[in-house]
């Protein structure tokens, strides 16, 4: 459990932010690593029509503070990094990974085109999270996870808006310990995806 007095009595420099506060959350060495967002095992998808609509998936663009390896929690106005615990990957890149991974279990009508391949497309999915945090109503207290993303579909080549929305998602932990945090990002990002693929699918046919 957080203590008032560990917030309130040491400071960390999060350098990609400029941000002031201390490690939330204080366990001994070494890190322990987490991921989040994909199924973890081979699952098997729902059959797609005979001609899915190709959409391309841009880079995923992230906050600043929250695209590495670290995990960020925000106590009313400070923001630190969660002490004894790291992504096993950036953060950015995890969420790619579980976006491809949701359309690939889920989509019917739509086949999301990665980065590197060159298949043609008449779609393109843009995504801008801005807000992946646990959110601390008070020192101590099981915090809240919090997903906020603007999501765009664009016509191509044109690059029309043909719908456009934003997905915020919060999922609390069950407790305040790193592990019940992790597992709360994790249900969080799979519940964006969720929807997210079903907002794909109700616009792409535009």
């Amino acid at each position: 459990m957080i203590r008032p007095s560990v917030i309130a009595g040491c400071a960390i420099l999060v350098s990609s932010m400029g941000l002031t506060g201390c490690a939330l959350l204080s366990t001994p060495e070494p890190v322990q690593l987490y991921r989040f967002g994909e199924t973890g095992a081979a699952s098997v998808s729902t059959a797609q029509v005979a001609s899915p609509i190709q959409v391309r998936l841009r880079n995923v663009e992230f906050p600043g503070a929250s695209r590495g390896d670290r995990i960020l929690g925000v106590v009313g106005l400070e923001a630190a990094y969660i002490g004894g615990a790291r992504w096993v990957s950036p953060a950015q890149q995890l969420f790619s990974q579980g976006i491809e991974s949701a359309f690939g279990d889920q989509a019917r009508t739509v086949r999301l085109i990665g980065q590197q391949e060159l298949t043609p497309v008449t779609r393109i999915l843009d995504i801008d999270v801005r807000t992946f945090e646990a959110r601390y109503a008070t020192a101590g207290a099981a915090p809240v996870v919090t997903i906020s993303g603007r999501v765009r579909l664009l016509r191509f080549p044109e690059r029309t808006i043909l719908a456009e929305d934003i997905i915020t998602i919060e999922e609390a932990a069950s407790v305040n310990r790193v592990s019940a945090i992790a597992e709360a990002f994790d249900q969080a990002s799979r519940e964006f995806n969720s929807q997210l693929v079903s907002w794909t699918e109700a616009n792409a046919a535009r």
